[in-house]
């Protein structure tokens, strides 16, 4: 049984990244056959040098992207069956007794070198490609700063939790799985409800929307919608990139509407209310709630197939590991787990762009679909959203419908 699932586990890393580097060789062959041409939807709207900007800007994205699913890839091997869980294993064995607090340096450990891989494709993709394209505004210092808040944050929040939940598993018998995520629920549940309040101002300042004219067509647009929101912000995404959007942020009495700065410069105001329109469409479909009942029905599946997982023996030796704990069994299952599910990420793409074109369709119930046609139009400019992408990556990856099947749907038209 050992042997099978190592080689199960090998099978299903070097497919999954096989799978995602063909994918990625396949858009950018795509974009970069389009780059001469706009498509005839966007000929008017669009000139050749911001479509041609789209697809370079893309296309070193995929790249980078590709760089960097090898070296997840590499770390992964190199952490189960190269031995590297094992060691960190011992080594907390070396700093304390406990193996609850074992449990939690050894998860701190791997998140610590798992942000150390991480962080030069951060830096790469921030520093090299959002800043050659005239995307990033953020200087080095406030990387920094933000990477200090993010890490301080992990271990204030996450620390506290995880000994929580080694607890849980190791005190709450057969049925541990099923405790565990009681409360992951019910964090997830509360940490959606401080968010706008407690945690995103650390990162960004927002402020109440000044402009009267958009605030009372917005709120007649909320009052029409059956909307309440706590207020409408303005977020200032302009001090880390030149991107523009808006968002829905919160649960129940903590909501609250958002928008990028960036984006208010760039839309007119019947534009603008399209866009929340959509976001509205989002919340009248309740399609947040049906996403946030999906995510709690597969992380209930997961543990509880981690529950059945944490006391076999092949388990652990089929991954390199010769010895068994609550904190490597939590750690190995969800580092080989997108292995084995990557194949399905299709369904869940699917699932996404459907919603996307229910809230289009409720916002060109609402407000003028020219409108919102328009506003992505200039989204799709102003952020250098390829129009031209691989079909079947598409399909694959993307949570939004390709940028001329979205427009043709608004307008009506045969995609």
């Amino acid at each position: 049984m050992t042997d099978a699932f190592t080689y199960a586990f090998l099978l299903a890393l070097g497919a999954s990244l096989a799978l995602k580097l063909w994918l990625a060789r396949r858009h950018t062959h795509h974009i970069l056959s389009h780059r001469q041409h706009v498509p005839a939807g966007f000929a008017d709207s669009i000139p050749l040098d911001a479509h041609q900007r789209a697809a370079d800007y893309t296309v070193a994205k995929t790249r980078l992207g590709m760089v960097n699913a090898v070296a997840d890839a590499a770390l992964i091997l190199i952490l189960t069956l190269g031995g590297g869980l094992q060691q960190l294993w011992h080594f907390s064995a070396s700093l304390v007794e406990a193996d609850i607090l074992r449990g939690l340096i050894l998860i701190g450990s791997v998140s610590l070198i798992s942000g150390v891989v991480t962080l030069p494709f951060s830096l790469a993709s921030t520093f090299g490609i959002e800043a050659r394209f005239g995307f990033n505004t953020m200087t080095p210092r406030l990387f920094l700063l933000d990477l200090i808040k993010r890490s301080l944050l992990g271990v204030l929040i996450g620390a506290p939790l995880l000994l929580l939940v080694l607890w849980l598993m190791s005190m709450m018998g057969s049925l541990w799985w099923l405790w565990v995520w009681l409360l992951w629920s019910g964090f997830s549940v509360l940490l959606v409800a401080l968010y706008p309040t407690l945690i995103a101002p650390l990162f960004n300042k927002f402020q109440p929307l000044q402009d009267e004219e958009l605030s009372q067509r917005i709120d007649t647009l909320l009052a029409r919608c059956g909307f309440k929101s706590q207020g409408i912000f303005v977020m200032d995404g302009s001090t880390r990139s030149s991107h523009g959007n808006a968002y829905f942020t919160g649960f129940g009495a903590s909501k609250r509407i958002v928008f990028f700065d960036t984006l208010l410069e760039r839309l007119e105001h019947d534009e603008i209310e399209a866009v929340l329109a959509h976001e509205l469409g989002h919340f009248r479909k309740k399609h947040v709630t049906k996403r946030i009942a999906l995510t709690f029905v597969l992380s209930l599946g997961f543990l509880f197939i981690l529950g059945q997982l944490i006391g076999a023996p092949w388990f652990y030796q089929g991954l390199g590991l010769t010895s068994q704990s609550n904190a490597l069994a939590l750690v190995l299952f969800f580092m080989v787990i997108p292995a084995f599910t990557f194949p399905l990420t299709p369904l869940s793409s699917m699932l996404s762009r459907r919603h996307e074109y229910e809230a289009d369709d409720f916002a060109a119930d609402q407000v003028s679909a020219d409108a919102l046609a328009s506003a992505l139009v200039k989204l799709y400019r102003d952020n250098a959203s390829t129009l031209t992408p691989d079909p079947l990556h598409s399909a694959f990856y993307d949570s939004h419908p390709p940028a001329a099947l979205r427009i043709a749907h608004l307008k009506g038209e045969p995609a």
